[in-house]
């Protein structure tokens, strides 16, 4: 059995955690405003943000359509740049 941490940049909830808080501020808005967009309160967007809690795959389609992204969008690895890795 695989042993995982939240450390580990491959991981879906740490590929989440950056690409959330990266695609919410490149549209400039708060963590509160994004909670607001979403239908979720905004201390569960800085929990996704700092890998403290999962989200469910109808929680990632709230913030996806929120942000205006598909669902692979938030799921992506980013490299060193900030682009996508091949």
């Amino acid at each position: 059995m695989s042993t995982n941490t939240v450390s580990n940049p491959a991981t879906a909830r740490t590929r989440i955690a950056v690409n959330l808080k990266r695609l919410r501020t490149e549209r400039g808005l708060s963590q509160e405003r994004m909670a607001e967009l979403a239908d979720f309160h905004r201390t569960y967007v800085s929990q996704l943000e700092r890998c403290v809690t999962n989200i469910s795959i109808d929680g990632l389609e709230r913030i996806a359509h929120a942000l205006g992204v598909d669902v692979v969008e938030l799921l992506v690895a980013q490299s060193d740049e900030g682009q996508t890795d091949e």
